[in-house]
């Protein structure tokens, strides 16, 4: 099988490493992997800032970066999970119906593709740390994610999972959702970040760097004892 690497715009910035991690992983589990290094932003910023013409560029593009009939994977449930539910609002009934269709169908999310499409849960992985995990609201709410990236944390050597308090609820970065409403925002990863202390965790696990990221400018600004960890950085410790 072959799959095309998507890599979104803010980890393509700032977490470059957890790119190369999914492609480490997704040879391990016996794919091949095409890169399109021309690719860019989905559009779900420019999209949820209510900037519907914009969004709709850059999803042309999008699609022209994707042509193939082949699965699209990606590190991010809020990436995935926008092309998903709302490329069609930019391209139902449009000269690119097709190719928004063949796109939705194919495109997954990490965790999603390789428990649900290839059936591997076990990738050697050793990580010797207390873990706590994170539900991001797009993961849960927009993709449909539940079980996947625990099973695949269950799987790894040394690590242990403890789940936090109201696990489910939002750690308040929502986008731009915290530039807007920063106060809100802010006392709501506090709560999050706080509620996973209590589990003396060491690291919070999430399959969307975008909340990690929110999160952890909290853990700097405050110097708390616990750190973010993208799951796909977990899967490639240790082989």
């Amino acid at each position: 099988m072959t799959v095309d690497l998507f890599i979104p715009c803010f980890v393509d910035q700032i977490y470059p490493e957890t790119g190369m991690n999914v492609l480490k992983i997704l040879r391990k589990a016996g794919v091949d992997v095409h890169y399109n290094p021309d690719q860019t932003c989905c559009g779900q910023m420019a999209y949820n800032s209510g900037f519907w013409d914009e969004a709709k560029n850059l999803g042309d593009k999008f699609l022209k970066d994707f042509p193939n009939d082949r699965p699209v994977v990606g590190p991010s449930a809020s990436c995935t999970g926008f092309i998903k539910t709302s490329y069609q609002s930019l391209f139902h009934n449009t000269s690119n119906h097709l190719e928004y269709k063949r796109l939705t169908k194919n495109i997954f999310e990490l965790t999603d593709f390789l428990v649900n499409q290839l059936g591997v849960i076990d990738l050697g992985a050793s990580f010797p740390h207390k873990v706590t995990f994170h539900d991001s609201c797009a993961g849960l709410r927009e993709y449909g994610l539940k079980t996947e990236a625990r099973m695949l944390l269950s799987m790894v050597k040394g690590l242990e999972l403890v789940e936090m308090e109201d696990r489910h609820v939002c750690c308040g970065f929502g986008g731009t959702f915290s530039i807007k409403n920063e106060s809100i925002s802010i006392a709501m990863t506090e709560q999050k970040v706080h509620n996973a202390l209590n589990t003396d965790a060491e690291y919070i696990v999430s399959t969307d760097l975008s909340c990690l990221m929110h999160q952890q400018s909290f853990i700097n600004r405050y110097k708390l004892p616990i750190k973010t960890i993208h799951i796909a950085d977990v899967l490639a410790s240790g082989w």
